[in-house]
């Protein structure tokens, strides 16, 4: 509770408190412990900054364990101390408020850069001391024949100090001395030591190139190599080390010995084992994580011709409605399960299974005949969910949505290929779910179309890339212009006139549908208050009206209402002018909440149109309690009458809906009018009004005022 109410300073020095007592009996320093916090401190505060910093930087890690080991912080417990402290309280005293997951994640990449760090810093100090004993034992071996008891003794003493091992051996790699400290790496005596030559010394894991140095320095080609070479101890174990070998040259140059330095790392490898794995593997299920997934993805994607590979990108179906109802612990525990099954189905060679995060999961096959493979891959995951898994008693079902990607390596990277697995997941999931879809390019393209108009359209309406034009609305009975229907479109740079059915859903799933819808109501009662000025005020039928569509989150914005208002007073238009359309979808099981606002427009003298009437499911008795004016039959039914004769049960539904709509008092508006013939069937009928290709296409301002003067002189 103390960290949470301290500030970030005081929770910085705590964390180096906490560090700087748990190294320090680790350390070789002549300072105090405060001393040695206050020097811990700027360290606390780099760690600090790149565990919270945008991009991981794996050189900070590095610097800090570097600077342990100039800190003196060289004893064998001083690493593990600190990266277990690190581990421990670092998010916990320096995380701030980002995503826990994310803190652990990028801790643990830390720790793994500090101990490269540590490591790396105390490779160059051993090297130093390797080049200082290097050069001692050449000045003992030179001095033998001037001084040789008094730097026999000097090399003695530096040999069997020494805490790394120390070898010599001839030319012929027979091993004439050994000190203390190589005896106990290897946990052997003198004697079995001597009695193996260099040669002997194999190991499974050699690098192809250790022995190819050792061949050049006994034949005097080089003077000395470094490299990292594990030896079998006869316990079975492996131990690994950092060893240098020297050639030793006899008074007139020749080659005389060879001389081995070595370092005990295995500790620190094992280390490094560990840090890796956790840093690779998701910590809940085990399975490979999105780093280790991208460096084999990379890896199969750079492969050879005739290579290819397949991925399943799986989506859990209902995931987020488990963790709500039962708790993030049981998400968990379901989570566990899905990677045990995923991983049962993923154990040929070059397939593997790995979680990105949350109830995300990819599976990967690579070969030369992934076609046929990634598809049985798919089968047996959607077989393996299905079985309920059975949780605090419940048995609960899973499904998933997989999107697949197949194709020959080379062609494209990684990011790409994962986006269109994730594009086509989603493009499963939005067909029902529990199914599994194939990546297709059109498809692709449109999603990234679709999520670029997404991206644009907040600075499209601050751009003023969005115009709107008018759609006439005819009476039936005389031919008259009555208004128009505002249509908006978008300009868009690249992609030219988009229309509405492409960009308005868009615009309702971010949100934008608000202030675009606000802009629309503005231009559009602006424009009706110009048709009034030019045309006179009012026609023979009253003012040309306009018709502005509205959306369902339109409608349930809190201040639609007074917008409107606003709207109409500033432009100085009556409200007898405007007719709002709301679609009858959007209005099917509408409570009393939703209704009040249009009530309340109604109520000021606004028609409420009903749009797409005859789509949905709506009781028609529903009308008689919706506030509406106007019904707007859905162009369907204008569509069935273009045969000729027109469907007898088409046209007895029309008139029904129309007898209907006039027994309650209410107009009926027409779409989709293409011809003469549905227009005098739709008088007959008793239609009032009608807008279709057939009057005019949706256009500028200015046409309408135009075929309004025609009817007027007409």
């Amino acid at each position: 509770m103390r960290a949470e109410q301290d500030g970030p300073e005081d929770r910085l020095r705590r964390f180096a408190t906490i560090w700087s007592r748990a190294v320090f009996p680790a350390t070789s320093t002549s300072l105090t412990r405060p001393e040695f916090e206050e020097r811990l401190l700027p360290l606390a505060r780099r760690l600090s900054e790149a565990l919270r910093a945008r991009t991981y930087d794996a050189e900070e890690g590095k610097a800090v364990g570097a600077a342990l080991v100039e800190a003196h912080c060289t004893e064998p417990e001083a690493l593990s101390q600190t990266l277990d402290c690190v581990d421990a309280y670092l998010v916990l005293y320096c995380g701030g408020d980002r995503l826990q997951e994310d803190l652990r994640a990028r801790a643990a990449r830390l720790q793994s850069a500090m101990a490269a760090g540590y490591a790396e810093a105390l490779r160059q100090r051993t090297l130093a001391e390797q080049e200082a004993i290097a050069r001692a034992a050449l000045e003992a071996q030179g001095a033998v024949a001037r001084a040789l008891h008094a730097t026999e003794a000097r090399f003695r003493a530096v040999f069997e100090g020494a805490a790394i091992g120390i070898g010599i051996a001839d030319l012929e790699g027979n091993i004439l001395q050994v000190n203390g400290a190589l005896l106990r790496m290897f946990g052997v005596t003198e004697r079995v030591m001597r009695g193996r030559g260099v040669p002997e010394w194999t190991h499974p894991d050699d690098a192809p190139q250790v022995w190819r140095l050792y061949e050049e320095l006994v034949r005097g080609e080089r003077e000395h190599y470094h490299t990292e070479k594990a030896f079998s101890r006869p316990d079975g174990t492996v131990l690994w080390t950092n060893l240098t070998v020297s050639l030793l040259r006899d008074a007139d140059g020749n080659p005389q010995y060879q001389l081995a330095l070595m370092e005990d790392t295995t500790e620190r490898r094992l280390l490094n084992l560990r840090l890796r794995y956790e840093a690779t593997h998701d910590a809940l299920t085990g399975l490979p994580n999105r780093t280790l997934f991208f460096e084999r993805l990379e890896k199969a994607l750079a492969a050879g011709d005739g290579q290819r590979f397949g991925l399943c990108y799986l989506d859990l179906d209902g995931f987020k409605t488990i963790n709500d109802s039962l708790g993030h612990a049981a998400g968990d525990r379901l989570l566990v399960e899905v990677a045990d099954r995923l991983q049962s189905c993923a154990t040929a060679p070059g397939e593997m299974v790995a979680r990105l995060g949350g109830d995300e999961f990819v599976a990967l096959t690579t070969g030369t005949d992934t076609e046929r493979e990634v598809d049985d891959l798919a089968d047996r995951i959607m077989n393996a969910l299905v079985t309920p898994v059975r949780i605090d008693g419940r048995e609960l079902l899973v499904r998933g949505s997989i999107g697949i990607v197949e194709g020959p390596a080379g062609e494209r990277g990684p990011a790409e290929v994962l986006r269109s697995a994730d594009i086509t997941m989603y493009r499963a999931k939005s067909a029902g779910g529990n199914r599994y879809e194939m990546a297709d390019a059109e498809a692709d393209a449109r999603a990234i179309t679709r999520h670029g108009l997404t991206n644009a359209l907040p600075a499209a309406l601050d751009r003023g890339e969005f115009f709107i034009e008018y759609q006439p609305l005819v009476h039936l009975g005389d031919g008259t212009v009555r208004g128009a229907e505002a249509l908006v479109r978008w300009l868009h740079p690249q992609h030219g006139v988009i229309g509405p059915d492409r960009f308005i859903p868009l615009a309702e799933h971010t949100g934008l549908i608000v202030p675009l819808g606000r802009w629309v109501l503005e231009q559009s009662v602006r424009q009706a208050r110009e048709w009034q000025e030019r045309h006179g005020g009012t026609g023979a039928a009253g003012p040309l009206r306009v018709n502005v569509n509205l959306s369902p989150c339109q409608l349930t914005h809190p201040g639609l209402v007074q917008d409107t208002v606003d709207i109409l007073e500033r432009a100085g238009l009556e409200p007898d002018a405007l007719c709002l359309e709301v679609t009858e979808s959007a209005l099917i099981g509408a409570d009393d909440d939703l209704l009040k606002p249009l009530r309340r427009l109604s109520e000021m003298g606004i028609d409420i149109a009903l749009d797409d009437f005859g789509t949905g499911y709506s009781n028609l008795a529903n009308l008689r309690r919706l506030p509406v004016r106007v019904l707007k039959l859905d162009r369907s039914f204008t569509q069935s009458m273009q045969q000729f004769p027109a469907d007898p049960v088409d046209l007895k539904i029309v008139e029904g809906i129309v007898s209907l709509a006039h027994g309650l008092d209410l107009a009926v508006t027409v779409e989709g009018v293409e011809t003469g013939a549905q227009a005098e069937q739709l008088r007959i009928l008793g239609c009032d009004t009608a807008q279709g290709w057939y009057y005019a296409r949706p256009g500028p301002p200015e046409r309408l005022h135009e075929l309004a003067l025609v009817d007027a002189t007409g």
